[in-house]
């Protein structure tokens, strides 16, 4: 391991250095990769410098301790066995910093969340999660662009298209990806008898053009006029696009702006980031041909979350975590999951590597 601290350490002097450089401003793209670099080891190099700090501070007080007095040997104990201690955490915390990143960490998300099995009352559901994504974002400063929307006629989602854009907007929002599962009284509900329904909740990060080409000739476009609820129509000029991308069959459509401009542009974006996921997932595949894609059929059976009204508990069945506080979960504080989901999977990661 020590190797590799010294091979990162001379990597960021490296970085730092080219940085500096007025030559590097006049090439964007290689500047931005110099920068992600350079702030992806910040934190490695940091710890990296704090460990050698305190083995230095550790290998002075064991020296000293040989020449020391009597009366000094208390001290000098103490203070070998704060930085023997400081060193282990440091040793643990650097484990978790070499650790292989996410490639797509840093990058903003689409989230399309969509009512799925339960008729009306799973279409509230989805409404109501629509709802605790954007408390989140807000929570943690991320800025919301909505895509698309289908509202239900009861006022909640059929489907919705929202691009989140944060730093951190990635990794919080990855392991929302599946099938949700609520339990409760839904409101259409007369008898008070408790329904199970689901909602559907994908997750892609944001491509960028660069990383996906693709070719005009590949896509079939066509233009038709807006219809809201009801078919009402929306506006009165053929201003709602549907892309089709041969090669795969995805098809992408999108109608909430005015502008065909606009909405071609959105629809884009998307089918950007539907190409790189199925890249992805094919690479994946590749690996391992038992993955399963994160919403499956949005049947209750595939749930990758309970939300339980009645007794105001949320459990997650990936990892077996539960607590009941559904009501600030609801309400976007999801913290205390995400973190429980992120805590697995470093462990995971850790176990793997040992």
């Amino acid at each position: 391991m020590f190797d590799r601290l010294r091979s990162l350490e001379d990597e960021f002097i490296g970085l730092e250095a080219r940085l500096s450089d007025p030559d590097l401003a006049n090439d964007q793209a290689k500047m931005r990769e110099v920068s992600r670099r350079y702030k992806d080891l910040t934190p490695v190099v940091d710890c990296i410098r704090r460990y050698h700090a305190r083995s230095a501070d550790a290998e002075a007080a064991r020296e000293l301790l040989t020449v020391a007095s009597e009366a000094e040997r208390p001290a000098l104990r103490d203070e070998l066995a704060a930085n023997e201690a400081a060193i282990a955490e440091l040793e643990e915390e650097l484990r978790v910093l070499l650790l292989p990143k996410d490639r797509n960490d840093g990058r903003s998300v689409i989230m399309e969340i969509r009512g799925a099995e339960g008729g009306d009352e799973a279409n509230l559901f989805a409404g109501d999660l629509f709802d605790m994504y954007r408390a989140y974002a807000s929570a943690n400063r991320w800025s919301v662009d909505m895509l698309s929307q289908d509202l239900s006629d009861l006022g909640g989602v059929n489907l919705v298209t929202m691009l989140i854009k944060g730093e951190t907007a990635w990794s919080k929002l990855k392991f929302e990806g599946g099938t949700h599962r609520v339990q409760r009284v839904p409101v259409t509900e007369s008898s008070g008898r408790i329904h199970t329904s689901s909602a559907t909740v994908l997750v892609l990060p944001e491509a960028e053009e660069v990383e996906v080409q693709i070719d005009d000739k590949d896509l079939d476009v066509d233009v038709y006029r807006s219809s809201g609820a009801g078919g009402q129509s929306v506006n009165t000029t053929d201003s709602a696009v549907r892309i089709t991308h041969r090669p795969t069959g995805v098809v992408v459509t999108m109608q909430d702006e005015r502008s065909q401009i606009q909405n071609r542009a959105r629809a884009m974006v998307v089918l950007r980031a539907r190409l790189l996921k199925l890249a992805e997932d094919e690479q994946a595949a590749a690996q391992s041909v038992e993955r399963r894609s994160q919403v499956g059929s949005g049947g209750r059976g595939e749930k990758i979350r309970t939300y339980n009204f009645k007794e105001n508990r949320l459990t997650d069945h990936r990892i077996g975590f539960t607590i009941y506080r559904l009501q600030d979960v609801l309400a976007g504080d999801l913290d205390e999951v995400v973190d429980a989901l992120a805590a697995d999977e470093r462990a995971r990661q850790l176990a793997g590597s040992e």
